[in-house]
């Protein structure tokens, strides 16, 4: 595998990180160190998970059978709870808690998992592509989580809404697509 098509895989495992690192974004004032922070999540798990599916990929066989139905599962979640939320005439909280961002973290990285056990079936050397997916992750989510705080300032609750909403229907067509 060569360093194109590493770097073409590390942009496609980051696109789900972007969305949700923008609708975090979303209920946030622009700052850029809870950016860092979000970024900093989504790139460690990312480049974390192709790891550990390397490593058990003899174990995890199988495993893209349901991966679908955990995206679905986790992606909903999180869209209700920002639904719940928008409908909070609170100020915008900007904090970004352990728990919410591992588990947000997990849930965008469920798919480097399987790309980890694509990897030890191919016998690829995982340095190099951990490395480039934790770096291109890490971009990508930062820009992502200042433009949702671009927007969340300007929009508010509404922005948490649409953003919700959009993560439910992410999930559901990740389950279309792959029980189709």
């Amino acid at each position: 595998m060569n360093i194109i098509e590493i770097i073409i895989i590390s942009i496609s495992l980051a696109m789900d990180a972007f969305a949700v690192a923008i609708c975090k974004g979303l209920s946030m004032k622009k700052n850029y160190k809870n950016s860092i922070i979000i970024a900093i999540y989504f790139g460690i798990f990312q480049a974390i998970m192709p790891l550990i599916g390397c490593f058990f990929g003899n174990f995890l066989y199988g495993i893209e059978k349901i991966d679908h139905l955990i995206a679905l599962i986790l992606l909903s979640i999180i869209g209700i709870g920002m639904i719940l939320e928008s409908k909070d005439n609170k100020e915008l909280d900007d904090k970004i808690d352990i728990k919410t961002m591992v588990f947000l973290s997990i849930a965008t990285s469920i798919d480097a998992l399987l790309v980890g056990v694509t990897f030890s079936f191919l016998d690829v050397n995982i340095i190099l592509p951990v490395i480039l997916i934790g770096i291109i992750t890490f971009f990508i989510s930062f820009i992502g989580a200042l433009i949702g705080s671009k927007v969340g300032v300007k929009y508010g609750n509404k922005a948490i809404l649409v953003g919700g909403i959009l993560l439910i229907m992410m999930g559901i067509k990740i389950f279309i697509e792959h029980t189709t």
